[in-house]
């Protein structure tokens, strides 16, 4: 599906919520599960991402542990579905939690600090190709971004909660009670664009959960623009 652009009068609206656009604003993707013994470091670290405003962290988590004993709440076929079309566009051969995806290109286990806080730095020392600009009025999210470098993007919707606190009662984490951040509950696509002229789209969004905008290459590659409405 190709994106519609409109008339940039379009967006020229009252009584708005309106999303600053920063150009090296970083996405972080965590895949985790409540099944999963060695994640709630990682989700321990991605709670604190979620406090920056130079990060969009994201919990993705994942249903392949579900079978050991404890149904993740969260846990959602999409979002492995996501993770396996990561590892095969970096032609690996398996995929595990916690892992982090940085940018959309770097990947790495999520509880190692230091790994995840130097890719951060990394992406941040490189602005994105896209500044990315989110209006809200009502229900309808309105997406802008200039025109620039020609090529294949897609365009995505992420909703989340930004916090989630769970009693896992069986599992790996029996006993826990564990707090979860920005856990993704929906991650919708909104179409190709190639990047040649504006981008100017609407889409709805429906109810208080925050609403993120990614901007991502094609192929699950790198990500050249986001931002988000908390």
């Amino acid at each position: 599906m190709r994106l519609f652009l409109v008339s940039i009068a379009f967006f020229s609206l009252v009584h708005t919520t309106q999303a600053a656009a920063q150009n090296n604003t970083v996405v972080v993707e965590l895949f985790t599960s409540q099944g999963c013994a060695s994640c709630p470091p990682a989700d321990e670290i991605l709670h604190e991402l979620a406090e920056r405003d130079d990060v969009i962290a994201l919990a993705l988590h994942v249903d392949y542990w579900d079978y050991i004993g404890w149904v993740d709440v969260f846990g959602r076929p999409e979002n492995t579905a996501r993770q396996q079309a990561y590892a095969r566009a970096a032609k690996a051969k398996m995929v595990y939690t916690p892992q982090m995806v940085v940018g959309g290109v770097d990947m790495m286990i999520g509880s190692r600090p230091m790994r995840v806080m130097d890719a951060i730095q990394a992406h941040n020392s490189q602005p994105n190709l896209f500044d990315v600009h989110l209006t809200r009025s009502g229900d309808t999210l309105r997406i802008m971004a200039p025109a620039g470098e020609p090529g294949e993007y897609d365009v995505q919707l992420v909703r989340y909660v930004a916090l989630q606190t769970v009693a896992i009662g069986r599992g790996e984490n029996a006993g826990r009670e564990l707090d979860y951040a920005n856990v993704v509950t929906a991650w919708d696509d909104l179409g190709q664009w190639d990047g040649t002229s504006p981008l100017m789209v609407s889409a709805t969004t429906t109810g208080p959960e925050p609403a993120v905008v990614i901007i991502q290459t094609s192929g699950h590659g790198p990500i050249v623009g986001a931002a988000q409405l908390r």
